[in-house]
């Protein structure tokens, strides 16, 4: 087999608009998905049994369902019910779901790991509940699961990929446009693979700096 990139490289510029979308939109996820977990882990830990009752089934419905055809089902199921969306927004969307259910255990055991102890005393020194969520219970937790919880992130970033299937425009989807193109499929896939890599190991150590940053040393 003889490699040629040349023709493959002549599409540069449509490997980083993918790069880029997917990039995007994993962070988007993360950010929504945060966002998502953190009340949902709140109230499973510490809310009425109605309440972790509705939380528990969106976390096992997520955790035990391909993340495919999560994807489906918001791009295709939701026009049936009136709500059409563009295949970035419906990968967006499911993307966020999907994280937001892992997260949402991650984070609940974080809490989870916080002794009464240490809510008493913040409620003695006359704090609230949001406050003594944010100072007491979140910080402390978050160093304990950090590193799950960025590992998490990773690997949606890698699973993005899934989302070519609707036609959204990542990276995946350039890749398999170009391959169509150029029938180069060896060349298209090695430097996709080269991408995600270096996608994956930025975002390693981007994570890294924040928690020496942020969260492994106190704050001054």
């Amino acid at each position: 087999m003889n490699l040629n990139f040349q023709n493959v490289l002549a599409y540069w510029p449509d490997f980083l608009s993918g790069a880029a979308l997917t990039l995007r939109l994993s962070l988007l996820a993360m950010l929504i998905g945060t966002a998502i977990a953190i009340p949902c882990a709140w109230a499973r830990a510490d809310g009425p049994r109605w309440l972790r009752r509705i939380i528990g089934a969106y976390v096992e419905l997520i955790r035990n369902t391909p993340l495919l055809i999560q994807i489906y089902i918001v791009f295709f199921g939701l026009p049936g019910l009136g709500l059409r969306l563009s295949a970035d927004t419906a990968a967006l969307v499911a993307l966020a779901l999907n994280v937001g259910a892992y997260a949402t255990e991650i984070i609940r055991a974080g809490i989870q790991s916080i002794s009464r102890g240490q809510i008493e005393a913040g409620r003695a020194l006359g704090l609230r509940g949001p406050q003594i969520f944010r100072l007491v219970v979140l910080r402390p937790a978050l160093k304990a699961i950090y590193p799950a919880l960025t590992s998490q992130f990773i690997i949606l970033m890698l699973y993005s990929s899934l989302v070519s299937v609707i036609s959204a425009n990542d990276l995946s989807s350039v890749a398999n446009h170009i391959q169509s193109v150029t029938f180069r499929s060896f060349e298209v896939y090695i430097l996709v693979t080269a991408i995600y890599f270096v996608l994956s190991s930025a975002m390693s150590a981007g994570f890294a700096l924040i928690y020496r940053r942020f969260i492994h040393y106190p704050s001054r």
